[in-house]
């Protein structure tokens, strides 16, 4: 954990989601996932059931969306995913496209000199590909996966990035489109904000701890002065 007395209470970090809050995956993700019930002989599951458990780990949203089967089928099901996720990339099928402003926002908060990060529940070979492909890994430097911690709404992916990046939950925001994004941030002290363009009801991401839910990204540096403070822009 970050020592209090080192973390900058001066540096702002804002931590990103990816799938639902800067990338619209939502067809692909639906796609894949499809493909994987049906290759394991499975009833496939509706795109609202699937759209729901965008942000867990690969595992726990199978676990959700087959809760009546084995936990050997679960990872079997992750197999098939990653395996129908890749098929569908090299096939040249569309893998999805930026929100409007997502990109345009990234790099004004970074010129601003904030610390951006995302905590995902992609592994690190598919966000890396993701920001790759979108030309925004530079603007991050700090990047929690599935592969590095719980899956959300455990904390761990934000207490990571406040580690990495010598920052203090005080001064540590968390945008994303789900309940899980929303008490992942309250539990690691950080504050939350939703966004109204993702995959969870505006009302379930309030309820769930979201301060202020964005309905546009050119609304995200107002906002986040309401948040942190005007200091955070000093």
């Amino acid at each position: 954990m970050t020592n209090r007395s080192s973390a900058r209470q001066d540096l702002t970090l804002v931590v990103f989601d990816c799938d639902g809050t800067l990338v619209d995956s939502q067809h692909v993700i639906v796609a894949a996932m499809q493909a994987a019930f049906t290759a394991h002989g499975l009833c496939v599951p509706e795109p609202a059931a699937v759209r729901a458990v965008v942000g867990l780990s690969l595992q726990q949203a199978m676990a959700a969306l087959a809760p009546d089967h084995h936990p050997n089928d679960h990872d079997l099901l992750t197999e098939r995913y990653k395996d129908a996720f890749v098929a569908q990339r090299e096939a040249g099928h569309p893998q999805g496209q930026l929100y409007p402003g997502a990109a345009e926002a990234v790099r004004r908060l970074a010129d601003q000199g904030h610390v951006l990060g995302v905590a995902t529940g992609k592994s690190r070979r598919g966000l890396a590909s993701t920001l790759e492909r979108f030309a925004l890994g530079d603007y991050f430097s700090t990047l929690q996966t599935a592969d590095d911690a719980p899956s959300k709404p455990h904390p761990g992916m934000v207490q990571r990035a406040i580690d990495e990046a010598g920052a203090s939950p005080e001064t540590t925001v968390v945008i994303g489109d789900t309940t899980f994004d929303m008490e992942m941030a309250v539990a690691a002290g950080a504050a939350a904000v939703g966004v109204a363009w993702g995959y969870h009801e505006t009302s379930a991401l309030r309820a769930a701890g979201a301060k202020h839910v964005l309905s546009a990204f050119d609304e995200i540096d107002h906002v986040l002065i309401d948040v942190l403070g005007a200091s955070a822009w000093a």
